[in-house]
């Protein structure tokens, strides 16, 4: 509904730019979280860096003893340097929330047009500019290539080494992607996010014996990532591990019992329960209040 894709949401979450309640292992967004999203959307296509806007917002919450970042209501832009932020109803000026200063007479340009007059680009405005890229397959490369700007700015980014992996997965460069998830996973070894990608790099690789540890480290990390049960699931299924395969498809089915892989999942758990013909689409179903 919004155009934002299910990694921006995860970023803008981890920065609290957003603020989702969580349930079940999902999470719920607020009409106030949607009019974030709008916002930040925004801000992205004009590459402001994400978290630059986030050390802005912290730093005006506490000027203006906000509860929350109050997003929907704020006119953000840059000069290139500067974050300004002008919120709407209080008859002040433009304020950059670091120094707290107003600002007079601030010049409203393209951000594009200020960007490109950087000399040099920071590594917050590489990953910035590779998560507009790979929203479009043509453009996968370039996103790959402004991830590998960002890691070399900034090696320790953990976020830019997982992206980075997924763009590469994508092209069908699967060693390179494993690579770079490993490379996440030896910066923090407590992400389940990293685990559960280099399972993936890994099985498509055809290490089924790595994919199970992976996706295994991904659930001791996070035990309620029903997409990790799925895949160790299917791993152990390969592995030739019946019991151990039926007992991950249950638990993804009490984190997800709705939807396509639900039905999958169920059909491995009690294939004889149920007769689906061979050349046939699965069934409409009706809307379930």
């Amino acid at each position: 509904m919004t155009g934002a894709t299910r990694r921006q949401l995860e970023y803008w979450a981890r920065l609290g730019l957003l603020r989702p309640k969580a349930r079940w292992g999902e999470r719920f967004f607020s009409f106030a979280d949607l009019v974030a999203v709008e916002t930040l959307n925004r801000l992205a296509e004009r590459r402001i860096p994400v978290r630059r806007l986030c050390r802005a917002m912290e730093a005006l919450e506490r000027q203006l003893g906000n509860a929350e970042a109050p997003l929907a209501s704020l006119r953000v832009s840059t000069n290139g340097t500067q974050i300004v932020v002008h919120e709407s109803g209080r008859g002040k000026g433009p304020i950059e929330p670091l120094s707290g200063q107003f600002v007079l007479n601030f010049a409203m340009a393209p951000l594009e047009k200020k960007i490109h007059a950087l000399g040099k680009r920071t590594a917050e405005e590489w990953f910035e500019l590779a998560t507009i890229c790979e929203n479009k397959p043509e453009m996968l490369q370039e996103a790959a290539h402004a991830y590998g700007q960002a890691i070399a700015a900034e090696p320790g980014w953990l976020e830019a080494h997982i992206n980075l992996g997924t763009a590469l997965f994508q092209m069908g460069s699967h060693s390179e992607s494993r690579d770079a998830f490993a490379a996440a996973v030896r910066l923090d070894p407590a992400s389940a996010l990293a685990h559960f990608n280099l399972g993936c790099a890994s099985d498509r690789l055809g290490d089924t014996i790595a994919a199970i540890q992976e996706f295994r480290l991904a659930i001791a990390r996070a035990p309620e990532m029903a997409d990790a049960h799925l895949n160790l699931a299917l791993s152990y299924e390969k592995s030739g591990d019946a019991a151990d395969a039926q007992r991950h498809f249950a638990t993804y089915l009490r984190h997800e019992p709705q939807g396509v892989w639900a039905e999958f999942a169920r059909s491995r758990i009690a294939p004889k329960l149920r007769t689906v013909p061979r050349d046939n689409i699965t069934p409409f179903r009706s809307v379930r209040r």
